[in-house]
């Protein structure tokens, strides 16, 4: 009896010790990009350079936009190697914090770092910044060939946009009181302000690049909790903005092209309750967007949108209302109207002090996915985690 229930008691460990493999054997690898350490580190970009090599930047200081000594800071995984390089900066505009840089190749091979300087420390008052290299395959930072201002003017159709969308929205109760103005009439109203439509727009996550060039850079604002997209028809080299991106409370969008041509933007939700990912569709290109609906992907920190080698789609991003504990990857084979596979790469208990959010993702040669976020057991344990993940384990699990 004693060796029957030793005998039943090992294939019960052997079982759990299966499950719990096959519950994370999609990830085929995983690491910190950097020791744990106290400065604040967030918002991370990805980019797999021509010659194989990663590098990855993010925002790194005493803070974010309240704290001038916010600088841009990357790191490279070498082709063939399996540990990052030590870190290394990327930006640093004096005086002015750096905050939530993107990494990109423009349709030549030229990559472009694009991310915001934080002005009077308000995000509504950032300003977006460029810097372009060609000449990137170096053991450290790319060697910067250009940098300068983007500058956009939405102009007088932003604010006929927002007052057109607004009415395409479900009623909205809010309002502080009887006289008082609702959400809605504010950012009617302040969108008629060409001096607070022209600033504030900020970066996060990777644009879209169409198959015939264009560029569509996704932005969003604090001031006006809702996005648009910054276009350029020439491979970066000029910008100019979409018409606004209209909901309450859709930011930092999540770009994807479906087979018809229609445009994808899926959004973390800042604006009321149930907190659910926004959708919006672009079909001429990027240039407008449909009023946002509320999807049932629960939400409250961060999204990510990529559209896969061989047709499906992956989202990335927090599925929970109450936090930023868990980041779940979700996978689709029908353009995003469901998602038939879902997997966690980090789920914890709320209030155990974790955090992870603001991933970047990008596929490979090979089907891998290659993904950073901002990771964080503790507030002296802060760190950009890398993992990658085989989508086709993802399918068969």
């Amino acid at each position: 009896m004693k060796h029957l229930l030793l005998s039943l008691f090992a294939v019960c460990i052997c079982s759990t010790l299966v499950v719990a493999q096959s519950a994370t054997n999609f990830i085929i690898s995983q690491q910190l990009i950097f020791p744990p350490q106290s400065e604040h580190t967030h918002a991370s970009s990805l980019v797999i350079l021509p010659n194989g090599d990663k590098l990855a930047v993010w925002f790194q200081g005493s803070g974010e936009r309240t704290a001038d000594d916010v600088r841009l800071m990357g790191a490279r995984l070498k082709k063939g190697t399996t540990s990052w390089t030590a870190p290394f900066l990327m930006a640093d505009t004096p005086g002015l914090p750096d905050c939530n840089p993107v990494l990109f190749l423009n349709g030549n091979g030229k990559l472009f770092l694009v991310w915001i300087a934080v002005q009077a420390n308000r995000w509504e008052n950032s300003i977006l910044r460029v810097r372009t290299s060609t000449r990137y395959n170096t053991a450290g930072a790319p060697d910067w060939d250009w940098q300068d201002n983007i500058l956009l003017a939405p102009g007088e159709a932003f604010a006929a946009e927002v007052a057109a969308k607004f009415k395409d929205l479900p009623d909205n109760p809010a309002g502080w009181a009887e006289y008082a103005p609702s959400y809605d009439r504010m950012i009617i109203e302040a969108s008629k302000d060409e001096r607070k439509t022209s600033t504030g727009w900020m970066t996060r996550i990777k644009p879209l690049i169409l198959p015939n060039g264009r560029i569509l850079l996704p932005l969003y604002s604090d001031g006006f909790n809702m996005s648009l997209v910054a276009i350029s028809d020439d491979d970066g080299a000029t910008w100019r903005a979409s018409l606004p991106i209209v909901g309450r409370g859709p930011i930092q969008p999540a770009l994807a092209l479906k087979e018809n041509g229609d445009i994808v933007a899926l959004m973390r939700d800042s604006g009321d309750a149930p907190s659910r990912v926004h959708k919006s569709v672009s079909r001429d290109g990027g240039e407008s967007w449909s009023a946002t609906v509320k999807t049932d992907i629960p939400n409250t920190a961060s999204v990510e949108l990529l559209k896969l080698k061989d047709g499906k789609w992956a989202f990335l991003g927090n599925d929970i209302d109450d936090g930023r504990y868990r980041m779940s990857l979700y996978l689709s084979d029908d353009e995003g109207e469901t998602w038939k596979w879902k997997v966690h790469l980090e789920d914890h208990e709320k209030g155990d002090g974790s955090s992870y959010s603001y991933p970047c993702l990008v596929q490979d040669d090979k089907g891998l996915l290659h993904i950073t976020y901002s990771s964080r057991t503790s507030e002296m344990e802060k760190s950009i985690k890398y993992v990658v993940v085989d989508p086709v384990r993802v399918i068969g699990m």
